[in-house]
Parts: C-alpha cells; sequence; structure tokens
C-alpha cells in the first residue's frame, strides 16, 4: 500500500465516524426530549406549593400565584398560563405596555386575553420540552403575571425597545379570586 491508499482509507474512516457520532448525538437528543403529561406533572409537583391534578390539566400554587398546566399528547401540545385581570379593569397604557412586553421583555411568555381575562401564557410541543425548560417556563409565567403593571418581564433580560409607559392608575391583580 502506497501513501495515497492510506489517505483514501483514512478519509473514508473520518467519514464514518462523522456519521457515526451525528447518529449517536441525534439519538440521545431525541431519547432525552420526551416530555409526557405524568413527567410534567412530576415536575409541577416538585416545584409547587399545592398541586390539584385532573385529567390534562395541573392547577398548582408557585409563591401565592396560581398557574394552570394544560397538555395535549395527541396534539403534542402543552400551555402553562397564570390569570392576572379581568380585561374591564385594564386601561389602555396596561393593554398597550403589555403588546409592547410581549415583543422585548416577555421573552418566551406572552401576554394574551381569553375569556375576558388577561394571561401570561406559555405555549410549547410538549414532547420535545425537557425539566429545566419547564422549570423555566413556570418561573417566566409567574415573573410576567408578578411584574404586569410595572417591568412587564418575564426574566432580567431585555430586548432593546421602547419602555413600558407610565402608569395612570394602579390595579391590583390579586382582585381575581383564587380557587
Amino acid at each position: 500500500m502506497n501513501t495515497t491508499d492510506y489517505k483514501i482509507i483514512f478519509s473514508s474512516m473520518k467519514r464514518s465516524i462523522l456519521i457515526v457520532l451525528t447518529l449517536i448525538c441525534f439519538e440521545t437528543l431525541t431519547q432525552a426530549q420526551n416530555m409526557s403529561t405524568t413527567k410534567l406533572g412530576e415536575i409541577i409537583t416538585k416545584v409547587s406549593d399545592t398541586v390539584q391534578h385532573q385529567n390534562n390539566v395541573y392547577k398548582f400554587v408557585y409563591k401565592d400565584t396560581i398557574l394552570l398546566c394544560m397538555t395535549d399528547e395527541n396534539a403534542n401540545r402543552m400551555r402553562i398560563v397564570s390569570p392576572i385581570i379581568e380585561i374591564f379593569k385594564l386601561d389602555e397604557n396596561q393593554l398597550k405596555n403589555a403588546l409592547v412586553a410581549n415583543f422585548h421583555t416577555a421573552l418566551d411568555v406572552k401576554y394574551a386575553i381569553s375569556e375576558d381575562i388577561l394571561w401570561s401564557v406559555f405555549i410549547h410541543p410538549l414532547k420535545e420540552l425537557n425539566e429545566q425548560q419547564v422549570e423555566d417556563a413556570i418561573l417566566q409565567v409567574y415573573m410576567a403575571s408578578a411584574t404586569f403593571g410595572t417591568t412587564y418581564s418575564s426574566t432580567n433580560l431585555i430586548f432593546p425597545g421602547s419602555a413600558p409607559k407610565e402608569e395612570k392608575k394602579t390595579v391590583k391583580k390579586k382582585e381575581l379570586k383564587k380557587t
């Protein structure tokens, strides 16, 4: 065998090793990201003060704030939400600040309206989540709810842009009844 033959063999081995390593990494990642409603419930129970569970819905208290987690394994979707305030109690600046925050300070969480209530909301494919992402999502939903009316933020990270406008009046988010 000459040096050219060795170079060809070595090049072929390098490609084969690279392919095998890529497949191993891909397999490891897909196995690690296989969240289910049951695993999600275990994480919620671990980080929450109290938890109620019925079918695919977890209602829990995190740092004195009510959160809900709903899953649909068939559609591979989940959401974690927290009620903030009834929409008739919102003023125009609060609504505008919430929309601006969706772009700059709410990050993975968004402010959204449903059933005449403003919510902080995290929505994500279920199976692709890992434990750290779930814990982070719970914290962000909580923070977006807790900072509504002030910084409108879900973390300390802020994308550059306009700051929230001054509030004309203070509205307490705790006016919603805890059930």
